[in-house]
């Protein structure tokens, strides 16, 4: 009888593994290095060897194992091929069947932030939502939509890249991506510190954060949760161009709920309240009740959606 299933998250750095039941309960998870060297051909085998080695450990016959759910970031279509991931190596990399052939068992794969999504909405912040966005407030911003309990991918696998949706058509600087004004400049932790700056420079008031030479989003964070005006004038800033992107989001997704997750997102609440505050003040009417709600499974949401995808 099929029991277990496992649920794979690879990152530049790591490849974060669990073993789950098929309720979804986390029965132990590990890490294994992500080798990234000649295009990133052993990274597959690597994931292979842990998951026989975990296996043999618990001696877990194969048969009771539904299979490999697997994320990874980049564009990645419906035939399991990964288009690009710089970070790996990869290129147009079969990376479904490369997994599937070498463990002779059923995998699934989908995009990280697609992943983290599924998991927040099985188990996470998004728990009993059918339709839910998530968005990632981390060094970039990132974002993924759940429709009637799918995620959506779009044609051309960028469906829910809401860090890249142009909120401010005078931005005279250039995002990563090369155009201007996208949100992920103003709602990302490298947004944060941006805006922070470029206060710091046309305010001329106290402010705990005037002498630190190597600013972060946390230090912001944490100065506002102590009520700094300035770091508070840089989250109302956030807050506002975040609540305004979303409410745009709706007429197009119309969602139960929005997530908010990434290392941004540890503002929490207050965060939130801003964020909801302008949201409220742009969407339709129809669109005020949507809720908001901070994701819950931290690094572990993209293992979690892995497993969830496989049990589709």
């Amino acid at each position: 009888m099929v029991k277990y299933g496992f649920g794979v998250d690879i990152g530049g750095t790591t490849c974060k593994l669990g073993l789950f039941s098929l309720e979804g309960e986390l029965l132990e998870k590990w890490e294994i290095p992500t080798d990234t060297a000649d295009g990133g051909v052993r990274i597959l085998s690597d994931v292979a060897d842990a998951v026989e080695q975990k296996l043999k450990e618990r001696q877990i016959p194969r048969d009771e194992v539904l299979g490999i759910g697997l994320d990874a970031p980049g564009a990645i279509g419906e035939d399991g091929v990964v288009s690009q991931a710089v970070n790996l190596g990869w290129r147009q990399y079969p990376a479904r069947d490369v997994l599937s052939q070498r463990m002779n068992m059923k995998v699934r794969i989908c995009n990280d932030a697609n992943a983290a999504a599924l998991g927040e909405q099985w188990k996470g912040g998004g728990a009993g939502c059918l339709d839910m966005v998530m968005v990632t407030l981390g060094t970039g911003v990132g974002g993924a939509v759940i429709a009637g309990g799918k995620v959506i991918g779009g044609a051309h696998g960028i469906a829910g890249e809401i860090g890249h949706m142009i909120v401010y058509a005078g931005e005279t600087e250039r995002c990563a991506c090369g155009r201007y004004g996208c949100l992920e400049q103003y709602a990302s932790a490298s947004g944060l510190v941006r805006v922070t700056r470029c206060l710091l420079e046309k305010k001329n008031r106290r402010t705990i954060l005037s002498d630190t030479p190597e600013l972060s989003a946390k230090q912001i964070i944490d100065a506002a949760k102590r009520g700094d005006e300035l770091a508070l004038d840089t989250l109302e800033i956030l807050g506002k161009t975040l609540g305004r992107a979303l409410a745009t989001t709706v007429v197009v997704i119309d969602p139960e709920r929005f997530v908010i997750g990434g290392g941004v997102s540890k503002a929490g609440e207050i965060l939130l309240e801003i964020t909801k505050k302008y949201y409220v003040q742009e969407v339709l009417t129809e669109g005020r009740e949507t809720e908001f709600a901070l994701a819950m499974l931290g690094n572990d949401a993209g293992m979690y959606g892995s497993m969830r995808l496989l049990l589709e």
